[in-house]
């Protein structure tokens, strides 16, 4: 028999359920009208979430890969080679992008802030009108380096005020923050299925304003990557391009259903909520620090800074939490030494209290202070 899976307190890949596993139990044809007709539901949901559709102008393109295949076909179809990009940039991720676009000989221009900061509209405005050749302006939603959550729609409106194309990676938020992908804004939104919707990786996938899609025809810089081929072939016969990720559909379709029977994105925004109140509060209790202000911290993932004790040792404490059957994530800050825990995923409050649990044990190993927390009032 198998051992049981850990948990993963991470930004994906998550805990996903039993049925989305299941789900992936079968073999469907790329070509087979079932898996034609799946693919067409999974499109208009998709477009559902990001509060548009298609009669409205949006299209929803799913491209094989990790969320960066899905914000590199972004970036290398967007930019025209006259264009120049804006990437503001306040964690590893916005850096991501900035180094994509070097990658491609994209002209752009890195706005970048303090990794504990939000991007500031008004920064992006300025930069704006001193740069009146930025054609294109990129952020990160929710800045997975350190839980950030970012402006979208203040900077959105920003963007649209200038005529700026706006892209968003909205890797870790789409499915968990409420987000209406026209009123903030948005001419292209990136995700992945196995983030906050709790499917499996295996794609990733962009909701587009179709006018800027569109124009993305004969500016693509690779092949397999071309965002607006992809369209086409979605839109003209229903199949991919080439060889779609069947498994990985199947378990994103049954995720779509579950997440409907859960009540949606405000009733999944409200568990990541109180997962991330609860995570937070006990960790204080601890002795962790979070890196980012409360005003500043998104529901989704939470940089905790390394104790100020030399019996801390962070592949120690990740080993004894992995041995629980408990994962976290190394920290990605550049400057300051942290580890990360996610909340999203198919984890519930009981999950959180066993990780807290898990966390006390492993530091009283480690030798150091348990603190004692007051007594409820």
């Amino acid at each position: 028999m198998a051992p049981p899976d850990k948990l993963l307190f991470t930004p994906g890949p998550l805990t996903t359920s039993r049925t989305v596993k299941e789900a992936m139990l079968r073999d469907v044809g790329s070509r087979d009208e079932e898996f034609i007709s799946l693919v067409r539901d999974v499109r208009r949901r998709l477009l559902e979430l990001g509060g548009v559709s298609q009669e409205r102008g949006y299209e929803a393109v799913l491209m094989q890969g990790s969320g960066t295949f899905g914000v590199e076909a972004v970036l290398s179809s967007a930019v025209p080679p006259n264009g120049k990009l804006l990437v503001a940039v306040n964690g590893a991720y916005g850096e991501r992008m900035v180094r994509i676009a070097a990658r491609h000989g994209i002209a752009c221009e890195a706005m970048r802030i303090s990794e504990d900061q939000p991007i500031d509209p008004d920064a992006v405005r300025q930069f704006l009108r001193q740069h009146p050749d930025v054609t294109h302006v990129a952020l990160v939603h929710s800045e997975t380096t350190t839980g950030m959550l970012n402006p979208v729609e203040a900077v959105g409106g920003v963007a649209r005020e200038a005529g700026r194309t706006l892209i968003v990676d909205a890797m870790s938020s789409f499915g968990a923050i409420p987000l209406n992908v026209a009123e903030a804004g948005i001419d292209f939104l990136v995700s992945s299925a196995n983030k906050c919707i709790e499917g499996v990786p295996g794609f990733s996938f962009v909701l587009a304003r179709r006018e800027a899609l569109n124009a993305c025809a004969g500016r693509a810089r690779t092949l397999s990557l071309d965002l607006h081929e992809q369209w086409k072939g979605l839109e003209t016969n229903g199949q991919f391009r080439f060889t779609p990720p069947t498994h990985a559909l199947l378990a994103f379709a049954q995720a779509l259903r579950e997440l409907d029977a859960e009540g949606g994105v405000a009733a999944r925004a409200k568990r990541y909520q109180s997962n991330h109140r609860i995570l937070v509060s006990g960790m204080k209790e601890l002795g962790f620090v979070p890196y980012l202000k409360p005003a500043h911290q998104g529901p989704v993932i939470t940089a905790f800074r390394y104790p100020d004790d030399k019996r801390f040792l962070f592949d120690e404490f990740y080993a004894g939490l992995s041995r629980a059957g408990m994962v976290i994530y190394p920290g990605k800050l550049s400057s300051v030494d942290c580890f990360r825990i996610g909340n999203i995923g198919r984890l519930y409050e009981k999950d959180i209290r066993s990780l807290l649990e898990a966390v006390k044990v492993v530091i009283r190993e480690m030798g150091m202070p348990v603190p004692v927390p007051p007594p409820p009032r």
